[in-house]
């Protein structure tokens, strides 16, 4: 019987145990031994709960529990989870964990750590939620040279970007719908301007190229500048709009970044919608496969832990290999990329200075927005948009096309 410690007894660290109680017999199977919750580590008390004995406050209890073998960290945020993890790592403890942003700040020196320890630092979890995507990276995919791994990684902004797109809703009413439902959070800060899909993808990225991309240096826009009349436009166009976390590798050149696209129908990550995630990962050889599935929810994001937790049952000892170093990776500049670009101004095409600018290019006008029009520009790259933007009058938005 292998002995297990919950770090954080809230939404995914209640699914983890939930997981582990009613599946005992798969998971034990499937491990090979049996699995138990032995702690559950959390400043509340939790009187009544089928778990209430498990509960402790004082983390050494678990540390210096030699019965401990596997610590799952559910906490989120960095601190005191980082302390914790590392603790565990030195004690020769593996420790599973759902928290993108603990992982996406401090991995690869985990990872290390658990290599000279000979235990397991695995974040299946911390991606993809429900989804695997980071096992797939790591083993089954290893023959392949990925060069590209576009995604929908946020659940959020994928319901609320649905809503938009089949209702016609605003951003204002469908943000307060998706609070209401508990997809977003009273702050949705980071899941609304990008930040939660941007961890995701540099972590991604890192597995990719082996090396550290920091999210930091990754070009991020969320979508609080997309507007129900941008959906009327994309449906003429037949295209949608997602919010894309994408990375690229182009002769040698890295590339990331997180922005709202226009995708056209025959894109897979068109169908992907409500608080559905998608990862499309495209290597030399195999050509594009996707990953698809509940990107976040209690249940989804705990049964991806209690599967890197029978990992590290399996591999007791053993440290299961990584490819992540700490050494950082120097990501080009988005000035570099080229797209076509979809632009809207208000007022008279004539007196706009579009023609001018950019020559004869594409007009979208539509009878329910009569006081503006819409273009599409050819394949520039972001530095000359970005300059020649600057002659066109009333421009109210412009977002990128995909393909």
């Amino acid at each position: 019987m292998i002995q297990i410690a919950v770090l954080g007894y809230g939404t995914v660290g209640s699914g983890v145990v939930e997981v582990i109680n009613k599946n005992q017999n798969e998971v034990s199977k499937k491990a090979g031994i049996g699995i138990a919750v032995k702690y559950i580590l959390d400043l509340r008390d939790f009187p009544g709960d089928p778990m209430e004995k498990h509960v402790v406050h004082d983390y050494d209890i678990i540390l210096n529990d030699p019965e401990v073998k596997i610590i799952c960290e559910t906490m989120g945020g960095v601190e005191p989870a980082y302390t914790f993890s590392k603790k565990a790592l030195l004690a020769g403890k593996s420790v599973c964990t759902s928290n993108k942003e603990l992982v996406a700040n401090h991995g690869p020196e985990l990872i290390q750590i658990a290599k000279e320890h000979n235990c397991n630092y695995l974040f299946e979890a911390s991606v993809g939620g429900g989804i695997p995507i980071i096992r797939p990276l790591n083993a089954s995919l290893t023959p392949e040279k990925i060069d590209g791994i576009t995604g929908i990684l946020n659940g959020t902004t994928n319901y609320m970007l649905t809503k938009m797109d089949d209702e016609g809703m605003d951003y204002a009413e469908v943000l307060a719908q998706a609070q209401a439902k508990g997809y977003a959070e009273r702050n949705p800060e980071a899941d609304v301007e990008g930040y939660d899909a941007c961890r995701k993808i540099a972590i991604l990225s890192s597995l990719v190229y082996g090396k550290t991309v920091r999210y930091e240096d990754i070009y991020t826009e969320g979508i609080t500048k997309i507007s129900k009349e941008d959906f009327k436009y994309a449906k003429a166009m037949k295209r949608s709009i997602k919010l894309l976390a994408m990375s690229k590798d182009m002769d040698g050149k890295c590339f990331a970044m997180v922005a709202p696209f226009l995708i056209r129908s025959d894109n897979p990550l068109y169908c992907v919608k409500d608080v559905f995630n998608a990862v499309c990962v495209h290597g030399n050889m195999l050509g594009s496969t996707m990953y698809y599935g509940r990107g976040a929810g209690k249940l989804p994001t705990a049964s991806a832990v209690v599967s890197d937790i029978i990992d590290c049952a399996k591999h007791q000892g053993k440290f299961i290999f990584c490819f992540w170093d700490q050494e950082k990776v120097e990501l080009s500049s988005k000035d570099e990329m080229s797209w076509k670009f979809f632009v809207r101004v208000k007022g008279d095409l004539e007196e706009s200075g579009v023609k001018e600018v950019f020559g004869e290019t594409e007009i979208i006008q539509l009878p329910e927005c009569a006081d503006e029009f819409a273009f599409i520009t050819d394949e520039v790259s972001e530095k000359e948009f970005d300059e020649m933007i600057k002659g066109v009058k009333n421009v109210i938005t412009r977002i990128r096309l995909e393909g």
